[in-house]
């Protein structure tokens, strides 16, 4: 495990550093200024920022001191369920442990405070937000090698952590291939406080280089095995597709689709510039 960790951390550094912290600065930043204490007037000083609260209570007149907002709370909610680990002969899960551990080190690396929480049809594992290389190794330690309990998905109990959780407004990012239908109406109440983006991995090849069109499969998470027209699944795989498309940008969620064995810097990078793309236009800067 140590050497599987070291590795990861290896291939991800230098893309970070060199691409990714930039890309994810630009993207992700505070939210301004936050309130830090009131003090005395003093001639010069912005009447605007005057408490008169304060200034009433004590009979001396006070300002609100403000300091810039920098540090961010960044959130990990990443499904664990078998059809996640198990699929694509465990390439699903390499994808997603490299994807985490990339936005992990560019926060990292912003200063933020990450955190993470897995999740089945139960959460798995709460590592609550922390700082530096050593908080980030342990959140990639468990993305490479948490062994979870549960093997289906149902998003209701981690949307519902973590709203309790994150008590001030944070960015989330929520990796899974959606495969469960539970998660419409909570996301669109979380996205209205907080920073939502959704990845969808998705298994790009497998079942095309089959020639059967019938072919017995076995469901990864419910274990039951059935015949499959192949020329149907990919129909509804398609429509799936594309209906997640729509229904997380009627909800105004992020969603950031990656192939199983893609390139994930190029993949983060392209999404890091899309969004930032929108940001521009939505401000007109």
């Amino acid at each position: 495990m140590e050497s599987r960790l070291r590795l990861l951390e290896l291939k991800c550094r230098r893309p970070v550093e060199h691409l990714l912290v930039g890309e994810y600065r630009s993207v992700f930043r505070g939210q301004g200024v936050e309130f830090e204490d009131v003090r005395p007037y003093q001639p010069g000083d912005d009447v605007r920022t005057m408490d008169w609260k304060v200034t009433a209570r004590t009979g001396t007149p006070h300002i609100k001191r403000y300091i810039e907002e920098r540090e961010q709370f960044i959130y990990l909610l990443v499904d664990v369920s078998a059809s996640m680990l198990e699929g694509a002969g465990g390439r699903k899960r390499a994808t997603m442990a490299e994807l985490g551990s990339l936005i992990t080190m560019a926060a990292v690396g912003n200063g933020d405070r990450v955190g993470l929480v897995l999740f089945t049809d139960q959460i798995e594992l709460l590592i609550p937000p922390g700082k530096g290389r050593q908080h980030g190794l342990r959140i990639m330690e468990a993305l490479v090698g948490f062994k979870p309990v549960g093997r289906q998905t149902a998003f209701s109990d981690v949307f519902a952590r973590f709203g309790h959780l994150a008590r001030k407004r944070s960015v989330a990012f929520v990796i899974s291939d959606f495969l469960a239908g539970d998660y419409l109406e909570e996301m669109s109440s979380l996205a209205l406080r907080h920073d939502l983006n959704a990845v969808n991995l998705l298994e790009v090849d497998g079942l095309e280089s089959v020639d059967e069109e019938l072919v017995r499969l076995e469901d990864a998470e419910s274990g039951e095995v059935r015949f499959v027209d192949l020329g149907r699944k990919k129909a509804s795989e398609d429509r799936h597709h594309e209906t997640l498309q729509e229904q997380m940008m009627e909800r105004g969620v992020s969603l950031m689709e990656v192939g199983v064995g893609e390139d994930c810097v190029s993949a983060l990078a392209g999404f890091f510039r899309s969004r930032q793309r929108r940001l521009a236009d939505e401000t007109g800067g």
